[in-house]
C-alpha cells in the first residue's frame, strides 16, 4: 500500500488503506485456496471477501468519492472506480455456490488488485491535493469520546 506521500495520515484514507490490506490478504488466501483445489475453503474465503468489500466500497463511495465528485476534477476517475466496484461485486456476488466458476473469481481478484493499486497510488494521493480542508472535515469521523 501507499507509504510515500503521507496520505495515510488522513484518518479516512488510513482506514481505507488498512481495509485494502485486509482485503488483499483475503483475496490472496482465496487465490491460494483455488490454486490448491481447496474449494470448501475457497467458498468460505469468497464470502469473507464479499463481507469486507461491501462496507468498504460503501464507505469509499459515500465519503471520499462523493467529495471528489463534488470537487469535480477527479470525477471521471471516481466514476471509473465506482464502475469497477460494481463489476467486481457483480462477479463475486453472482458466483453459483453449487458450481463455482473459479476462473472468473481469479480474474476478478486480478481486477481487484489493480483497482486497489489505482486507489492507493493514484486517487488517494491526488485527493489530498484536490480536496479542501472543509471537505476533509465532512468525511473525517469524529474521535471517540474519551480518546
Amino acid at each position: 500500500m501507499c507509504n510515500y506521500c503521507g496520505c495515510r495520515d488522513f484518518p479516512l484514507i488510513g482506514r481505507l488503506s488498512e481495509e485494502h490490506w485486509q482485503i488483499e490478504e483475503t483475496a490472496g488466501a482465496l487465490r491460494r485456496a483455488i490454486g490448491e483445489s481447496r474449494y470448501g475453503d475457497a467458498a468460505l474465503l469468497l464470502d469473507e471477501l464479499l463481507a469486507q468489500l461491501v462496507p468498504h466500497t460503501a464507505l469509499e463511495e459515500s465519503g471520499l468519492f462523493a467529495e471528489l465528485r463534488a470537487e469535480g476534477s477527479l470525477a471521471g476517475a471516481v466514476d471509473r472506480l465506482c464502475g469497477e466496484h460494481d463489476e467486481i461485486h457483480g462477479v463475486f456476488g453472482a458466483i453459483d455456490r453449487a458450481a463455482p466458476d473459479w476462473p472468473a473469481v481469479l480474474e476478478a481478484i486480478g481486477k481487484l488488485h489493480r483497482h486497489i493499486d489505482s486507489e492507493e497510488h493514484g486517487l488517494f494521493p491526488a485527493s489530498v491535493i484536490m480536496l479542501s480542508i472543509s471537505a476533509w472535515d465532512r468525511i473525517t469521523p469524529e474521535p471517540a469520546a474519551g480518546g
